[in-house]
């Protein structure tokens, strides 16, 4: 994995939390022994998912990229709170000091606290009576009090880490290029989203290891099929997109976390585990969003391919015989104002499918609902059926290419299974 933390910095994390933990000991052995093998519900786990998405609810559509950092890095915290009381599996960051003796709900109330606070300001009123109502039922004073600096000092770790992962310079600016195949801002837009999000150090993968061949020759039969079945489907008046597909498009059109979450924080609630295993399995399913974002980005400004909206426009100078102009053709959903190939929506959606498909299977069913189409329950059965709707998705919408949706599943289900081997059990 990525990242660093200075000799420096990491020395000062270690001794605020060891400062705390030794006021509390006097008080904390008899806790460790009546308490049986730390076996803790994940409630508080997915308790602070909800609070996190939550937060996210009222930026719906601005920017899932920073979302899914945010919470790769919020889930990394609790992760690595949890293993410092007993360690079931490898660190993210092999950095916090153990805390056997601290309170597990305290130390997943104060990580997820300081990590949202910092990096979603915006909700911090929302944030603090999260973490009042978590605290509040916690009555033995030591194990709290030693949860509640482990929790600390495991996130500002995290954050230490990540402090200087590029998120804060893939904001540059784009600038689009003529010609057939580039590239161009689609209304309402007059920019690119983010172009150096693909030099963000991704959590656990290598880039070099889903890197994707690019998109159709525009002079090839596949392009112009491609171009003819979403300017046929995708169209704002389409008539053969069937009431269904229109409403597929709707519902999955809201930003990927929050989606995927609300089908984690479900399948994991239902699921038995525990808190340590919770916190691995949002952890990886973060890792695998957030990186799928990463790798994605990577290659859709380096292949800085058209939207099909402007391909359909503008057919008559891509060099094929095959297609035709339509000047004012107009897709069924606003186009994100970032370039067609891959398409990240489907790269996510396969990552976290095969996440979650390694730690529960293919069979689990569920119900969701949608930001994007409120009112309207979806049902699946398993977590494959849903990714491939995810993806289709995004063809009803007339907002990307069948081949784009292709490479975005190619993507994603690598980084997913990549992931997914993450954090192993501690041996």
């Amino acid at each position: 994995m990525t990242g660093f933390i200075t000799n420096r910095r990491l020395l000062s994390l270690r001794l605020l939390q060891g400062a705390a933990l030794a006021a509390a000991a006097p008080s904390l052995s008899n806790y460790a022994l009546a308490r049986e093998d730390a076996r803790a519900p994940a409630s508080a786990v997915l308790r602070w998912n909800s609070v996190a998405s939550g937060a996210f609810a009222p930026s719906q559509g601005t920017n899932p990229m920073a979302q899914s950092r945010v919470f790769a890095i919020l889930h990394a915290a609790i992760h690595d709170a949890l293993n410092a009381i007993e360690p079931r599996y490898a660190p993210y960051t092999p950095a916090v000091s153990a805390a056997p003796l601290a309170s597990p709900e305290a130390a997943v109330a104060a990580a997820a606290r300081e990590v949202l606070v910092a990096l979603v300001p915006q909700q911090a009123a929302a944030i603090e009576t999260a973490y009042g109502r978590a605290l509040a039922p916690l009555r033995d004073a030591a194990p709290k009090t030693a949860g509640l600096a482990l929790g600390r000092a495991a996130a500002l770790t995290t954050l230490e880490r990540r402090r200087q992962d590029g998120a804060d310079r893939a904001g540059e600016a784009y600038v689009p290029r003529s010609g057939p195949g580039e590239y161009r801002f689609t209304p309402p837009f007059d920019f690119a989203a983010q172009p150096g999000w693909g030099r963000v150090d991704p959590f656990a993968i290598s880039l070099r290891e889903h890197r994707l061949p690019g998109p159709l020759p525009l002079d090839s039969a596949d392009y112009a099929r491609d171009v003819a079945e979403v300017k046929e489907i995708g169209h704002a008046e389409s008539v053969t997109r069937t009431a269904e597909q229109s409403e597929i498009a709707r519902f999955w059109y809201e930003d990927s976390p929050l989606g995927w979450n609300r089908i984690a924080n479900q399948v994991i609630g239902r699921s038995g585990l525990d808190a340590w295993q919770a916190a691995r399995a949002f952890a990886l399913l973060h890792f695998a969003m957030a990186d799928g974002f990463i790798a994605g980005f990577a290659e859709k400004y380096r292949h800085r391919f058209w939207r099909p909206e402007t391909a359909i426009r503008a057919a008559a100078d891509d060099g094929n015989p095959l297609t035709t102009p339509d000047p004012g053709w107009q897709p069924f959903l606003v186009t994100p104002p970032v370039p067609d190939y891959p398409s990240t929506h489907t790269v996510l959606g396969w990552a976290a499918a095969e996440v979650l498909i390694a730690l529960l299977g293919d069979g689990v069913p569920y119900e969701l609902t949608s930001l994007t189409l409120p009112g309207v329950t979806r049902s699946y059965r398993g977590f494959s059926t849903a990714a491939e709707e995810n993806g289709l998705s995004r063809l009803y919408a007339g907002i990307h290419f069948r081949h784009a949706i292709a490479a975005g599943r190619r993507q994603g289900q690598g980084i997913g299974r990549a992931v997914a081997q993450a954090l192993p059990p501690s041996r």
